[in-house]
């Protein structure tokens, strides 16, 4: 008898630690925020994020870049983050509210086809638990959430120069985030949520 139940717990035991991410193990997701500086600006402060990169994703046609028009490609960041910190879900429901997760063709000022929103998952449990995000947020908002959410593909970093670009370039970022009206239709939209 003591036999099995140390079998039992042990199996247990074993079970829940594989289920886990290893203590320091650190993981990333890509989010597609309208303006990839605007949210690289906005996430990085979060909680259990370790870095942001800003880029391209969701496109097929190799190397990207701003120059070339990155046809197809949405302006994204890929967030490494720390899971013992934030979540997955948690860090999602981060990402919706730094954007305007209802207009389905950009954000703010920024509108076109790369500027649209999407979370990109990268397992069938990500797809899940922003699915479920989404559908709080929906609820929250009562209204349509336009945002994606679409499967990982490659992520390619943008150019050196839009890397951090709001705290390398503060008043050129702060000119355009005023002249956009961000912040006001991120308050309009959120209203304290």
């Amino acid at each position: 008898m003591k036999t099995r139940l140390f079998a039992a717990v042990a199996a247990s035991i074993l079970l829940a630690s594989s289920a886990a991410p290893a203590a320091g193990a650190l993981k990333t997701a890509v989010f597609a925020g309208g303006c990839f500086w605007s949210a690289e600006h906005d996430i990085e402060h979060t909680p259990g994020i370790k870095g942001v990169v800003v880029g391209y994703a969701g496109g097929t046609r190799p190397n990207p870049t701003y120059e070339n028009g990155h046809e197809g490609y949405l302006e994204s960041i890929q967030v490494t983050y720390d899971p013992a910190k934030i979540s997955y879900p948690q860090l999602v429901d981060a990402f919706f509210h730094h954007i305007d997760p209802t207009d389905p063709n950009g954000q703010i000022c920024d509108q076109g086809p790369s500027y649209r929103t999407a979370v990109f998952f990268a397992s069938p449990q990500e797809q899940a638990e922003a699915q479920a995000v989404k559908a709080q947020v929906g609820k929250a908002l009562g209204q349509r959430i336009a945002t994606e959410i679409r499967p990982a593909g490659t992520f390619w970093p943008a150019e050196a120069y839009h890397q951090d670009y709001a705290r390398k370039n503060p008043v050129c970022y702060t000119a355009y985030r005023v002249g956009c009206g961000r912040d006001a239709r991120l308050k309009a939209v959120w209203r304290g949520r």
